[in-house]
């Protein structure tokens, strides 16, 4: 059994905890930017755009996270592309948040009165400019609270990507467990290092709710 300290072993985390953070950024914003394309598709009465878009967020909401992963990450090496776990890894937590983004500020856009869309309408404004200047602002301030609370998940999501051998945290605490022969020790740290990341994030959203609501 390799003897570490206390210190080592937060070192170790803490570092692999950068790469927590990194991937939990990139699926947000890359999961944000590609939802909102989805978003606006969706409302954007094309035909049939409607039901594809549909149909893509029931496939990411009606499958397991894990089993996605292993999707990308074989699915990339069949077509002859990059098959790293970070590439793999961002790519389908992308996709994965992209799909929950649309469909939460979907109910967002969707708590807006039907007036406003009417009231806009009746100035000649285009769906483009409706979307801007009279509906997006307003589903804004609704969207903020739950957007704030899904990159929670998205951080908890991080810790499947050590199955295709992406060190973030959750590999990182295993590796150290298998070094040291002291799971309960390893874990506990694991466990107290995405508390540390996601209550904070947690509060903001309760208190940015309830902001809302007074």
């Amino acid at each position: 059994m390799v003897q570490f300290s206390l210190w080592d072993i937060l070192t170790f985390l803490l570092g692999a905890m950068r790469w927590t953070v990194a991937l939990s950024l990139i699926a947000f914003v890359g999961g944000g930017l590609v939802g909102m394309a989805l978003l606006l598709l969706r409302f954007a009465q094309l035909r049939g755009v409607g039901m594809v878009v549909s149909w893509y967020v029931q496939v990411f909401q009606g499958t397991p996270l894990l089993m996605q992963l292993f999707l990308v990450y074989f699915g990339l090496a069949l077509m002859g592309m990059d098959t790293s776990p970070l590439v793999s890894a961002a790519i389908c937590l992308t996709l994965y948040a992209s799909a929950y983004l649309t469909e939460i500020w979907r109910g967002c856009v969707n708590s807006v009165p039907r007036g406003q869309w009417e009231a806009s309408a009746s100035l000649a404004l285009d769906f483009a400019q409706q979307m801007r200047h009279v509906i997006l602002p307003q589903a804004v301030r609704v969207a903020i609270a739950p957007t704030v609370g899904f990159m929670v998940q998205i951080i908890k999501g991080t810790a499947l990507a050590s199955v295709i051998g992406f060190v973030e945290l959750t590999k990182a605490g295993q590796m150290i467990s298998n070094a040291t022969y002291q799971p309960f020790l390893a874990y506990t740290f694991v466990g107290l290092l995405y508390f540390a990341l996601c209550y904070p994030l947690s509060r903001w959203s309760q208190r940015l709710e309830t902001r809302r609501l007074a």
